[in-house]
């Protein structure tokens, strides 16, 4: 009877977005890209790698994969768009140095191998290994993100706190 005057839930619903890579988690203001340290591309994170592979921080779907390889998108059940970008420059590379083991349409576990990569050759090459974790629609499904630095492990720490819309 009295259902009608209960209120609506205003519970956000927080998820926690894990490393997909090993290494120093850091602000993107310090990505050595305009593009990504201004924010143009989204809000996110970026991690400073200490070894070469990128694994899915969740479950979700492939949603592209570059050609080169050296970055990929991912999408989370809630809706949260993530773009995987590995180094700076490094669609330069033309593939060379990484290896992905994703498709578009796959779905993915949470800790399964995206791409690997080598650092050796994208250093050699000139280009920073900095891989940028960037919510590409966090405006759109997001009321806050909380970003988290430091070192962090592929698969175990938490890098990334969206609080969704409701």
């Amino acid at each position: 009877m009295f259902s009608k005057w209960r209120k609506k839930s205003t519970e956000s619903k927080q998820i926690d977005i894990l490393a997909p890579v090993t290494g120093k988690a850091v602000p993107l203001a310090e990505v050595p890209d305009e593009a990504f340290a201004a924010g143009h591309m989204g809000k996110g994170v970026a991690i400073e790698p200490s070894e070469g592979k990128l694994i899915s921080p969740f479950d979700g779907t492939v949603v592209h994969v570059i050609k080169s390889n050296h970055a990929v998108m991912l999408e989370h059940a809630s809706g949260l768009q993530f773009l995987f970008h590995i180094g700076i420059n490094t669609v330069s590379l033309k593939g060379e140095g990484f290896t992905s083991h994703v498709n578009i349409g796959d779905q993915v576990k949470a800790g399964q191998v995206l791409i690997e990569f080598d650092t050796a050759t994208i250093v050699g090459a000139g280009y920073p290994t900095i891989t940028p974790i960037i919510v590409t629609n966090a405006d759109e499904v997001t009321e806050s993100l909380e970003v988290l630095s430091g070192p962090v492990t592929a698969g175990k720490d938490v890098i990334l706190k969206a609080v969704m819309k409701s």
